[in-house]
This record gives C-alpha cells, structure tokens and sequence, in this order.
C-alpha cells in the first residue's frame, strides 16, 4: 500500500458537531427519542461513521439510503474500504468530510483493469476499477480522500494495471480541497458518452500518479491545484509516465484547464512528460484539448519535449494543447516548436468562467 497517510486520529462527536452543527450530535450522540422527532421524510442529511455512531457505516448505503436530489452526506473520519457508486438518481449528493482535512477521511478500493469479477466474467476493465464512480449531476465533495492502492509490484503478472481512485462523469460536478490518490489513470475526469459535454471543478485538490493519472473527455477545470508525479522503480530510464492524457471529443470546444496550480515530482529531472493525447478507440476523431496556463512546472517535467505521442497516429502537434505564462524549471521555453503557447487575445477565453459556461460552482 502507497505511504499515503491515511490520518484517522479524532474524537467522533466533537468533531462532527464542531463541523457541521447540532445536526451532527443528534446524529452519531443524542437521544433515539430525540432523532425520531426529526422527520425522516424532510431529512436532507445522513451521517456516516465506520465505527457506527451515524446512520450509516458505509458511504455506498449512505448514498443507496437518499432517495431523490439534493442531499448531504456527513463522513467521520476513518478509511472506507470499500468501492461507491453514485447513480444518476441521486443529482444534487454532496459529500462531506467531517474534519475539513481530507487526510481524515478516506475511500479506497484495490480493483485494477486487470483484476478478476467475482462471478468469473472477466476483468473490470479500466472504468470498472474505480473505487468511486460519480454519474450524477450536481455532484459536490469537500475534504474528502479518494484512492486507489493497487500496485504493480504486488501483481507483476497483470497487464491491465490502470486503477482508478475516483470516475467522474456528472455534469456540474465540483470537488473542493479533495486529494486523489493512485498510479496509473488515478483521475478519469469525463463524460456519461460522446454527445455529453459534462463540466468539472476541481479546486485546492491534490492528485499523485504517473501514468495518464489526470485523463478522460470531460470540460474539466482545475485550480489552485497541485499535481504530484511518482517515482517509479519498475522504470530506468525516461518517461516515467504523462500526468494529462485529455480525450476531448471534437465537437467539444472545451477540454480541460489548467489555471494558477502547481506540478511537482519524485521522480528525476525531466522524467515525465505532460501530456500525451488519448484517442481512444471508441472515438478514433476525438481532438484532445489541454491548457495549462499561470502554472508552475516543477523539474521532473521535461521542459525540452513536454508532449509525447500516445499512438504515432495521432500525433500530439495535431491536437488542441497550449500554454500561457506557465513558470519554473519545467516551463522553461527552449524549443518553441515544442511548446505551443497562447496569445494574449486567445488566453482571454481561456479562463474557468468560459469553461464552465454560466455555471458557478459554490465551494
């Protein structure tokens, strides 16, 4: 298991009565007699605690639990090992970690591609390992873990090793001061199919991962952002792996921003490229878009090549990737053939309002 740091120190009822009110210490303290006199036909708010002292001791029958939109799902802190589906249903779900520390609370599974179905049917294929899936809309998360710890080195026999922390294809779906943890393919922000153009948020988040770790077709915003490339000991020599791997659709005029955040490594100087463009074979047009812009390019981005082919046929000078007024050792502007960069007029439809098209997200 990766040294991620699951911090689960705390005192349950202070703590989530401090957060989130006197809701919270009827919740997981108070009286039967005094949670029954709340209606459960109007709650709009389930707490949920690994340890028992909530509604719920599992976020997936917290989330099967809320029938309709717009409800809050409160977590303690603790690690939920276990894998969560949001469903289209449940438009509107916000979960919560109690803390306000996202270290506290955690959910995390160990499914790769390549993993094996119980019931014999295959494997789980990419989409199918991801701990958390999110298909509805209007999804939020504050303060909140989402992890995948499947490793290789454990399964050096396996060729599927993509392993997904957390699948996102929910219009207006925002996610606040949230950490994404894996390897390979640990983001999969995208879209429920290709006439779908879903838009994301993605604010004071930390993703770590090497290859592809932040990928999918979604309009997908990411600020004040801080992206973590591993080291890889499977590896020698460079790349290490890509930290974006867009697949936009062509018909989509937004793929993912990337705006006043930060890229750093473990790995050595210039071992990972930035990005590389996914045309899957389910959209062999699609036109991967990616811009990076007001960021800081730690040294374990190749400032020489920061772009590399996925598939020689669809070379990444063909897509949409550019950059504007990014800084740091990595950013450095030695090749300009290499590193397409926006004017000053195109990096003003260039911001997270233009992406997000009308939509504010409240954090």
């Amino acid at each position: 298991m990766p040294s991620h740091h699951f911090r689960t120190t705390f005192d349950r009822r202070t703590l989530l009565t401090a957060s989130v009110g006197v809701g919270a210490a009827l919740a997981l303290g108070a009286t039967s007699a005094a949670r029954a006199a709340e209606p459960r036909a109007t709650r709009r708010r389930l707490y949920v605690d690994p340890a028992g002292c909530g509604d719920h001791t599992t976020v997936q029958a917290a989330v099967n639990a809320t029938p309709g939109a717009g409800w809050t799902l409160v977590l303690a802190p603790g690690t939920y090992r276990e894998t969560v589906t949001v469903p289209e249903t449940s438009a509107g779900l916000t979960l919560v970690g109690a803390s306000g520390d996202p270290r506290d609370t955690v959910i995390v599974y160990d499914n790769a591609a390549g993993t094996p179905k119980p019931d014999g049917s295959g494997t789980y294929g990419t989409s199918g390992s991801a701990t958390t899936t999110v298909r509805a809309a209007g999804f939020t998360a504050r303060a909140i873990t989402f992890a995948n710890d499947w490793l290789r080195a454990d399964h050096p026999d396996f060729t599927g090793t993509q392993a997904v922390a957390l699948k996102v294809t929910g219009d207006r779906s925002a996610f606040f001061r949230c950490r994404f943890l894996g390897h390979q393919d640990t983001l999969y922000a995208d879209t429920a199919d290709l006439g779908a153009f879903a838009r994301q948020y993605f604010r004071d988040c930390y993703v770590e991962g090497d290859v592809d770790f932040v990928f999918g077709r979604a309009t997908a915003v990411f600020e004040h952002c801080h992206f973590h490339t591993l080291t890889r000991g499977d590896l020698a020599s460079a790349p290490y792996g890509f930290v974006f791997a867009p697949s936009t659709a062509v018909a989509n005029p937004r793929g993912y921003l990337v705006a006043r955040s930060r890229v750093t490594s473990g790995a050595p100087d210039a071992y990972y490229k930035l990005a590389r463009p996914w045309v899957p074979s389910s959209d062999t047009t699609a036109r991967p878009m990616l811009t990076v812009r007001d960021t800081r390019l730690g040294r374990g981005i190749d400032a020489v090549a920061p772009y590399a082919n996925m598939r020689d046929a669809h070379p990444w000078q063909a897509q949409r990737f550019a950059e504007y007024r990014n800084t740091g050792p990595g950013a450095t502007f030695t090749v300009p053939e290499n590193r397409p960069q926006l004017a000053r007029a195109e990096a003003r439809s260039a911001t997270p309002a233009a992406y997000l098209a009308g939509w504010t997200p409240q954090g």
